[in-house]
């Protein structure tokens, strides 16, 4: 299930960044054609999911570098 949330995740994250550029870009002037708004909301997509990827392994070493040593899956 967490890879079926990931996806969601994803998915929901892509289309929110596209209806936000179609409704903030004309804001600041900014006219783009639907196929360059859905581009550019694939590329902040790539590096969010780069970003989140990063953010969870230092995380993650973090959190390894302070846990207890473990021995055969049992804290000793």
């Amino acid at each position: 299930m967490s890879f079926v949330e990931a996806g969601a995740n994803v998915v929901v994250g892509y289309g929110v960044a596209v209806l936000t550029q179609l409704a903030v870009f004309p804001l600041f002037g900014l006219n783009v054609s639907l196929s360059k708004n859905l581009f550019i909301g694939g590329v902040f997509t790539i590096v969010s999911i780069v970003r989140s990827f990063t953010l969870r392994r230092l995380f993650e070493a973090i959190r390894e570098s302070k846990a207890p040593p473990r021995c055969f899956g049992r804290r000793l």
